[in-house]
This record gives C-alpha cells, sequence and structure tokens, in this order.
C-alpha cells in the first residue's frame, strides 16, 4: 500500500492507493480550529495518532510526501511562514519513519502532477485543474461544495495527496523497469 501525504498546518491531504493505483482511503486532518489546535505541537501529536490509525488499519509499504514550500512566493508567503512549513513537514516525515519504519521519499507537485498526466496550463490555477481532472479520472474522489460552488478546502489537499500517491505508484513502476 502507498501513502500519500499533503502536508500543511492548516489542513494536511492522505491518501492510500494499493498497488494497482487504486485508492482505499482518501481523507484530510483539519488543522485549523484554534481551540483543538493552539500550537504546532498539539497539531503534531495530532497528526501522530493519526498515522497510527492509519499503520493499524493498512500495511504501508511505501510514503510519499509533497515537500514543503521552500521559496518565497511574492504576497503569499513569508520567512515565518516557510519556516513552519518545512518545521511541519520534517516532523511529521519523522513521524512517518517511526511509525512505518519507512523513509518517506518526496516529489515536488509539479514533477508529482507531470508523472500523472495533468497539464497546468500557464496563467491558471494548479489546485483547480488537479481537482477537475480528479473529477473527471477518479470514481472514488468525492467533492462537497461551498453554497458559492466552490469546493470545499479539505478537498484540495485530498486531490494533492492522491496525486503524491499516484505519482509514487509511477516512480515505483519506473524504477522496477529499469
Amino acid at each position: 500500500m502507498i501513502l500519500g501525504l499533503d502536508i500543511s498546518t492548516s489542513i494536511t491531504g492522505f491518501a492510500i492507493a494499493d498497488g494497482d493505483g487504486t485508492l482505499v482511503k482518501v481523507d484530510s486532518w483539519d488543522l485549523r480550529h484554534k481551540p483543538t489546535f493552539p500550537d504546532l505541537y498539539s497539531k503534531i501529536m495530532y497528526c501522530r495518532e493519526r498515522l497510527k490509525d492509519i499503520s493499524y488499519c493498512y500495511a504501508i509499504d511505501h510514503i510519499f510526501i509533497e515537500p514543503a514550500l521552500n521559496m518565497f512566493m511574492m504576497g503569499k508567503s513569508s520567512a515565518h511562514t516557510i519556516s513552519t512549513l518545512i518545521k511541519f513537514n520534517g516532523i511529521l516525515s519523522w513521524l512517518c519513519f517511526e511509525e512505518f519504519g519507512i523513509e518517506p521519499k518526496y516529489i515536488p507537485a509539479i514533477s508529482a502532477r507531470k508523472k500523472c498526466g495533468i497539464t497546468i496550463p500557464k496563467g491558471k490555477k494548479a489546485k483547480e485543474i488537479v481537482i477537475k481532472f480528479l473529477l473527471d479520472n477518479e470514481p472514488n474522489f468525492i467533492v462537497e461544495w461551498t453554497k458559492h460552488g466552490n469546493p470545499k478546502p479539505q478537498y484540495y489537499d485530498q486531490a494533492d495527496a492522491i496525486v503524491m500517491a499516484r505519482a509514487g505508484l509511477t516512480c515505483l513502476k519506473e524504477k522496477s523497469e529499469s
């Protein structure tokens, strides 16, 4: 089984796929609720328990994670935000290794989308294209919509986790063929 993770301090998406690429489980952990998660450590402890749940229910053989954002995006990220994301991604990566005994592999989002056959036209928002691609091609991916007709926020993270799992499977197949 393959575990794909899209790690974020607000919503972390995960997808579990079998060796044929069939989605077994797709979900997310909403970490935005301040009273429940007042700090980074409470989020980490919650994610640790969820990883234990996954470990108990699924025999994970491979883990693929989108690396933390590592460069400034004008108007979208600050040094503090990037530092926090890198820290959180690193800690959850370690928790994966600790829980599953598997060293996670990292696939940049652009490469993962390419491996899944998803192309982002210039000037278009990648997350919206990924959602549309999965809705058109993945029967096990179901989205709830806001009253304004947009996907609820967690589905973007779930979609990215599916892409990570599928890209990881492609990487494994490429490796076995070489």
